[in-house]
């Protein structure tokens, strides 16, 4: 991929009078795991909806790979099939409880109209072979974020928008996800991840952090180390904070 696969310059978000977001400029490379990290209620799910399209923005421009977000042109068709070239999920659950992970899994495959075989090939990516017939409402929590991210890897994306898909889980099924985020990485996947636990910027390649509708910084973690003298990656986020208000 050519360029960046995320261009924002001069984001604005208005809702109910107030400013959400606030003239937000940012890239993200391709290829890489970049985690979008702050305190909840920051804004990190309005400046991803906006990125996926579905957000509507008071002022600035979001490119995502290489055009304007939510364009038509990022759902491409490739032969008889259709190639979803921006994969998105949400904090709430986005499958069926009440379907098996192969019921669920085949009716997002027909939406984006993927073969059946893509079907196993995502349910092996994600790590859920031999659970297919199991009912989803069946599954731990870490399991059913396994098949929300399967059905957004259904249409082969290029871009893979996470919002807190490690909340609230435990640090095993935690570690098991950065290491699939990891190796979808590697396979050319540039993955944009949300999180409100610090902890969690190590796992990343690049930092984005940010508070009250704001970018605060563009870093990596162990820039983000260097410039204020801290290890911790916690401590270091309030250096940063304290620095800002200054």
């Amino acid at each position: 991929m050519a360029g960046n696969a995320i261009e924002i310059e001069g984001l604005r978000v208005v809702r109910g009078g107030a400013e959400v977001l606030r003239g937000i400029s940012l890239t993200v490379p391709p290829g890489l795991v970049t985690g979008l990290l702050g305190p909840s209620g920051c804004g990190k799910t309005t400046l991803m909806r906006a990125i996926v399209g579905v957000q509507i923005v008071a002022g600035g421009t979001v490119e995502v790979l290489g055009l304007p977000a939510g364009s038509p042109e990022l759902r491409s068709r490739v032969g008889r099939h259709v190639r979803e070239r921006v994969g998105y999920v949400t904090q709430a659950p986005s499958v069926y409880g009440d379907l098996t992970v192969l019921e669920n899994l085949r009716y997002f495959a027909a939406i984006v109209e993927a073969d059946r075989g893509r079907v196993s090939e995502v349910i092996d990516a994600v790590g859920l072979t031999g659970r297919e017939r199991q009912l989803t409402a069946s599954l731990s929590g870490g399991e059913r974020a396994r098949v929300s991210l399967a059905s957004a890897l259904l249409g082969h994306p290029e871009l893979l928008v996470l919002d807190e898909p490690t909340v609230g889980l435990d640090p095993v099924l935690r570690a098991e996800l950065w290491k699939m985020f990891h190796a979808l990485a590697s396979d050319g996947t540039t993955l944009l991840v949300s999180s409100h636990v610090m902890d969690e910027a190590a796992e990343c390649d690049r930092l984005l952090l940010m508070r009250d509708g704001s970018l605060l910084e563009q870093t990596t973690p162990q820039l983000l180390r260097n410039r204020t003298g801290e290890d911790d990656l916690g401590r270091a986020f309030l250096a940063v904070i304290e620095a800002a208000a200054r």
